[in-house]
Parts: C-alpha cells; sequence; structure tokens
C-alpha cells in the first residue's frame, strides 16, 4: 500500500507539472509514508509536500493543496485531507482492504514474503559460547534472537547464512582441562586442591568421572602440564555435543561452525597481524604487539601479542572478522552480550584498517536476562556452576514460551524472564494470548466443516458484507504484515515479530467475543470465514518465524 501512494503522489505530481499547477519535480525514493497515531487522521500520511518545498520552491501547504486535486480522482483513496503545514492524509477504500483478503488466502504461507533484501548475502553469528560448560538462559535469549533474524531477513529477501563461532583456543581452555584434570584426581580420592578460578559445576565431575570410566587410572601420576590437552580435548567434546543438542531441542540450527582454531592452523592470524605491521598499523611496546585502533575511532590502542608471547583473543578476532568478509558478504551481523559493547569499535577499526568498510559490520548487544521464580531472582555465574541452563528452562516452560518470551522486548533491553507467568494459560501470558487466537480460528472451521461450510472458490466471496469497524480494523493490520517483515529484517530487529502479532491477537479476541464466525446468513458467513482464515494464515507464518509452533488446539 505504501508503494502504491508514492506511485500515487508521483503521478500527481506530474499531472500538476503537465498543468501548470506546480513545477516540474520528482518524488524522493526515500519519501516516508507512515500510519498516523490517530485513525482519525486517515489510514497514512505523508510529509511529501514539506519535502518538496525547497525543490519546487513553493509554500508546503500549496503544494500539498495541488496535490490533493489530482489524488482525489485516484480510486485508491476515499478521502484525501491536507492539515497542519501541509501533511497529506489518505483514507483507503475498504474494497482494497477486502481484496487483499482474497491476496492473502491465496498465497497463503507466502504473503509476507519480498525480496526488500535484494538477495544481499548476510552473515549472522550469534550464541558462540566458549565450550566451557552448558548454555544458560542469556544464551538462550542470544540464540532466539539470531535464530528468529535469520528467518525473518530470509522472508524478507536476502541470503542468509548463520554460524557459530567456537571459542576453542586460549587461556579459558587451558582453565577447563585442569578443572576436570583436578575432579579426575579427586574421583580417584586424591586430595588436591581445587582453585577458585577453575570451573566448579557439576558437569565437569561428570566429564571427570566419565573420562575415570574410560581411562581408568592411567593419568593419576601424570603432571597436568603433560595431558591437560587430553583432558581439554575430552571436556570439549562433551561440551559441544551438549550445547548442539540444546540448540536442536531450541529449534535452532547452524550452516556453519567455525572452529577458533583453525585461524591459528591455517596461520591466518599471524599473517593478519603481519600485514598491519607492513601497513605501519602494528607496533612494539614493552616488549607487546599493539594495533592502532585509535588511528580508526578507538579510544585506545589495543595489545594483539602479550610481553609472554601469548596471542590476545582480539588477534583472532581480526583474523576471524577478515574471513568473513573475504567470503564475500555484503553484510556480517554479530551478535553478542551487553558486556561486550567497548569491543565494537575495535572490530570495526581492524575492519577499516584491512580495507573492508566498517559499515558492513552490524552489531546486537542482547541484554541480560532476569530469571524470575516464585518472585524471587535467580542468579548465574559459569566457574561457580550456579546457573540456570537453557535446557532447564526448555524442559519447565517448554520451547514456545522460551522463544517468544525471549523475544518480547528489544534485544538490548533488559528482560524480565517470569517462569511462572510463561507458564501460565492466560492473557497475561504473551506466547499463550497469541497461540490461543490461532487455536481459535482452527476450531471456528472444525465447526464450519461439520456443518457443510467451507471456503471453495473465495472468488466468489462477497466481501462487501465485511463492513463492521472491527473487520476493517482487521484488514488493516492484516495488510501491515509484509512491510512488518521487511522493516524488521532491515532494522534487525524481530521482536518486530512478536508484537504485530500480539496486536493482531488482540483483536481477533475482541471480534471473537462480539461476532459470530459461522452464520445464518450463508453468504455473510463466507466472507467472515475468508477473514478468519487470512487471519490464520498470518498468525501461522508470523509465528514460523519466530520459530514458535501454531496449535490448532490448546
Amino acid at each position: 500500500m505504501r508503494e502504491n501512494i508514492k506511485k500515487a503522489l508521483a503521478r500527481a505530481l506530474s499531472e500538476c507539472a503537465e498543468s501548470g499547477l506546480l513545477p516540474q519535480g520528482k518524488i524522493p525514493e526515500d519519501l516516508q509514508v507512515s500510519r498516523p497515531k490517530h485513525e482519525q487522521h486517515g489510514d497514512f500520511a505523508t510529509n511529501a509536500a514539506m519535502i518538496l518545498a525547497s525543490q519546487l520552491k513553493m509554500p508546503p501547504r500549496k503544494i500539498a493543496d495541488a496535490l490533493k486535486e489530482r489524488l482525489e480522482t485516484n480510486d485508491l483513496f476515499s478521502r484525501v485531507d491536507v492539515a497542519g503545514p501541509g501533511f497529506i492524509n489518505f483514507f483507503i477504500r475498504p474494497e482494497w482492504w477486502r481484496n487483499n483478503l482474497l491476496t492473502i488466502v491465496k498465497k497463503d504461507s507466502s504473503y509476507g514474503i519480498s525480496q526488500s533484501g535484494q538477495g544481499k548475502r548476510v552473515l549472522i553469528e550469534f550464541v558462540s559460547a566458549n565450550p566451557t560448560g552448558p548454555l544458560h538462559v542469556g544464551h538462550g535469549r542470544g540464540a532466539a534472537v539470531g535464530d528468529s533474524l535469520a528467518r525473518v531477513m530470509r522472508a524478507a529477501g536476502y541470503d542468509v547464512d548463520t554460524e557459530y563461532y567456537i571459542n576453542d583456543v586460549g587461556n579459558q581452555m587451558k582453565t577447563l582441562g585442569t578443572s576436570v584434570y583436578l575432579r579426575y584426581q579427586q574421583y580417584f580420592g586424591k586430595e588436591v586442591e581445587f582453585p577458585t578460578e577453575c570451573y566448579q559445576g557439576d558437569y565437569i565431575r561428570e566429564i571427570a568421572a566419565d573420562i575415570a570410566h574410560s581411562e581408568g587410572d592411567r593419568f593419576l601420576d601424570t603432571p597436568v602440564e603433560e595431558c591437560v590437552d587430553y583432558f581439554t580435548a575430552a571436556a570439549v567434546k562433551v561440551i559441544s555435543a551438549s550445547i548442539r543438542k540444546d540448540l536442536e531441542n531450541f529449534r535452532v540450527s547452524f550452516d556453519n561452525w567455525f572452529s577458533e582454531r583453525t585461524l591459528h592452523q591455517s596461520g591466518l592470524v599471524q599473517k593478519t597481524i603481519d600485514q598491519l605491521k607492513e601497513q605501519g598499523l602494528v607496533y612494539e611496546k614493552e616488549g607487546a604487539l599493539w594495533f592502532r585502533s585509535s588511528d580508526y575511532g578507538d579510544e585506545k590502542d589495543r595489545v594483539v601479542r602479550r610481553a609472554n608471547g601469548i596471542l590476545t583473543y582480539f588477534a583472532a578476532d581480526m583474523a576471524y572478522h577478515r574471513e568473513k568478509l573475504e567470503r564475500g558478504y555484503d553484510m556480517l551481523v554479530d551478535i553478542w552480550g551487553a558486556d561486550h559493547h567497548g569491543y565494537i569499535p575495535r572490530v570495526k577499526a581492524v575492519i577499516k584498517a584491512l580495507g573492508f568498510e566498517d559499515s558492513k559490520l552490524q552489531v546486537l548487544l542482547v541484554q541480560l536476562v532476569n530469571l524470575l521464580e516464585g518472585g524471587k531472582l535467580r542468579q548465574m555465574s559459569t566457574r561457580a556452576g550456579q546457573f540456570v541452563t537453557l535446557k532447564e528452562v526448555l524442559d519447565d516452560v517448554g520451547v514456545d514460551a522460551a522463544r517468544f518470551m525471549f523475544l518480547t522486548r528489544k534485544c538490548d533491553s533488559h528482560l524480565d524472564f517470569d517462569l511462572d507467568l510463561a507458564k501460565s494459560q492466560s492473557q497475561d501470558n504473551p506466547v499463550y494470548y497469541v497461540q490461543y487466537a490461532h487455536a481459535r480460528l482452527c476450531s471456528v472451521f472444525r465447526n464450519a466443516e461439520s456443518q457443510g461450510m467451507s471456503l471453495n472458490d473465495i472468488s466468489t466471496i462477497d466481501t462487501s458484507r465485511l463492513d463492521a469497524p472491527e473487520e476493517i480494523k482487521l484488514m488493516k493490520v492484516l495488510a501491515e504484515f509484509p512491510l512488518t517483515v521487511a522493516g524488521a529484517a532491515q532494522a534487525l530487529e524481530p521482536h518486530r515479530i512478536s508484537y504485530y502479532l500480539t496486536e493482531l491477537a488482540s483483536l481477533l479476541h475482541s471480534y471473537y467475543t462480539k461476532y459470530r464466525f459461522i452464520e445464518d446468513d450463508a453468504e455473510l458467513g463466507r466472507a467472515r470465514l475468508l477473514l478468519a482464515q487470512a487471519v490464520r494464515n498470518v498468525f501461522a507464518s508470523g509465528l514460523n518465524l519466530l520459530g514458535v509452533s501454531a496449535p490448532e488446539k490448546m
């Protein structure tokens, strides 16, 4: 509809120029056509006249009045008003909304799919939790955001790949291996000190016990330095398998699992450092190597290799982002925890230093999840072992509730996840509220079928019978779905889909309590079934974009 309005404006401007009412001009391609805050101001509004004022060298009100005269002859509009300094308000003919119902039903699950992304190649990297322990509830939020964003962007015509970056190199790996080794020693009754910096969770004891069962006591008298790599590899294998299983159960899949270790093995980390050194962007100071990130907007330079010769995590990240960009992606989307906010400037700096456009990197920060149970807040700490795992949450509330709840707010906002609310069957529970709306419509069709009613040959349905204000409102919101999907993809905000579905559910539930879908008046009944089918289609499509099921019974 917005595109139709833009075309109507362009046509009206051309006609005004031909008749001498206005000078020759052109409607800007980025012209905004939006929904007014108040319905009495129309279905859509635009500030086109104000934007054209400088181009045409005329007062915006005069431009708006001239355009209005031409726009009123367009069959798309029932009314066109000019307000204030030159806003143009459009009232769409009800026939258009009704005809759109036929489009929705005919397109079925393809309604809402567009090519707004123009096939741009996008790589979304998310979760990427260190394989040092199970995924916790915070990782779950990042997983829901990343997976849903991928679904939304694909629906909007982007060519999307998803990736999990496995941090399998560095001090945390050595700490993990040491933790398992010490628990292995304790398993055989040795009294050893277990440092606080080691990983404390029970899963460490379980991994150590498995090694003891399979390998016996052959490492009992072996110094940790000689066998830490074995214990590390064994732990990473077990934990990584657990992570993959949890994500699979959460309906999250990845096109690629990328190991940090391969960056070092291929020599790309050192190659990247050497290239930056040749450019004069890596220098030595106090025995360490530093990258001149301050030359590219970072607050200070960053260490890539410490004085003890150990490479920093940043060194690997430099090579990793280079490798991703060299694959030819138009956009990289990294989804990080909110505590990585300060990391963004240094990564963008190295992207620019390597000759790429830093605008290709978009970073979404995922804020903390406050998990509430019985009105109490539960703390999370991976090393202390006092954390709520994603698996626990899924076992408690289910995948649908978890995914939807994670997407009820913008990802950079704090989220209170109330387990009791997520399990409740009430209108206060957002996922239940939306899923129940879909199930209600499925019930309508079961009843219709039992009474011999069907939607065969929908082209014969008299849609003019849908004239109640609530029906028109439902049709208007349905027409917004394609733009909502495209907008969510462009803004990298999948939560817009949950907002949209909640609004649609509210309208459907209100309509359901006031009107009957199955009427004695057969023609009116068929028209309302058409509306019901269109709404049901959009619920199913929207829930699928969130990775949430659309139940037929509840």
